[in-house]
């Protein structure tokens, strides 16, 4: 059988795609390996009828509602390639099995390098978190670090602090900040250390220390990271699709690539952990754009 379409990745941007493609009466199939980005994180905001919901329990109610549609099924593989060949898509899986599509649906996501800090992994996701809009709600007014090793750091930081004026800026050992930079967040009281970070302090993932190499020690209860992104998957790099200058795949109003027939949404056309609302959105436009380039091969 030869499928409408292929989405490969189950985050909220494929989820929502593949909802779109199967409400159209597409063939569709939903290739996710279960292991998303936002693993760590216990409550998704921004969401609205959604806030504060688990991402685990999200993917589940989505799950549920794909259920009742007959032309969307969920596999719970990871696709490993995938080739055009006569139009077509050969779509390959871990299990080695081959699957035949006419569009194909990228929602892969990214993957992130945290820095390189004694315990970050302990904290991030409870105190420590990246994305400012999805969690600087529940850090409003508590003394916090924006940890950042890259050119982000001022942006994160003046984000940042529409929710703490109670505020510091770590570079961990990086000199990124310029002497214009280091001013204006002066002038506004956010400290700024250029040394680096010996060990993060604190229990069952609630941060309550800092501690600097040059014996330094700061109180602070949370705080934001500006962590590395790259594609979590090379099949649109595999598949020809052109690429921004910040590694995201370059897409047009409703998701189309260069590569006739690939489609991309979320994150991989963002890059950038947006928040479950926009990656929800992206995905619908993709399957939008899917189902109009069907329509028009059918007339």
């Amino acid at each position: 059988m030869i499928l409408d379409c292929a989405v490969i990745g189950g985050g909220p941007a494929g989820l929502n795609a593949s909802l779109v493609l199967g409400r159209s009466r597409r063939n569709t199939v939903l290739f996710d390996d279960n292991k998303p980005r936002n693993s760590v994180t216990n409550e998704s905001h921004g969401f609205i009828t959604r806030d504060g919901i688990n991402p685990k329990e999200l993917r589940g109610i989505a799950s549920e509602e794909l259920d009742k549609y007959p032309d969307v099924e969920i596999k719970r593989q990871r696709v490993i390639n995938v080739t055009k060949k006569d139009q077509l898509f050969m779509i390959e899986t871990d299990d080695e099995e081959v699957y035949k599509a006419k569009k194909v649906v990228l929602a892969t996501g990214l993957k992130e390098k945290l820095p390189d800090i004694n315990r970050i992994n302990y904290f991030y996701g409870i105190s420590i978190f990246s994305c400012p809009f999805c969690d600087g709600w529940e850090l409003r007014d508590r003394p916090l670090a924006v940890i950042a090793e890259n050119s982000r750091a001022f942006h994160m930081a003046k984000v940042v602090y529409n929710w703490t004026n109670d505020l510091i800026v770590s570079t961990n050992g990086s000199q990124i900040l310029s002497i214009d930079e280091k001013n204006v967040l002066k002038k506004k009281g956010i400290k700024i250390y250029e040394q680096k970070i010996s060990s993060l302090i604190g229990d069952n993932g609630y941060l309550k220390n800092i501690s600097f190499e040059d014996g330094t020690t700061l109180s602070r209860e949370g705080g934001f990271i500006v962590p590395e992104l790259e594609q979590s998957s090379s099949i649109g790099e595999v598949l020809g699709c052109e690429f921004n200058n910040q590694g995201a795949i370059k897409t047009d109003g409703i998701g189309r690539t260069n590569v006739e027939g690939v489609f991309a949404c979320g994150d991989t056309s963002i890059i950038a952990p947006s928040q479950l609302i926009i990656a929800a959105a992206e995905g619908s436009k993709a399957a939008i754009g899917v189902n109009a380039a069907l329509v028009e091969e059918t007339f």
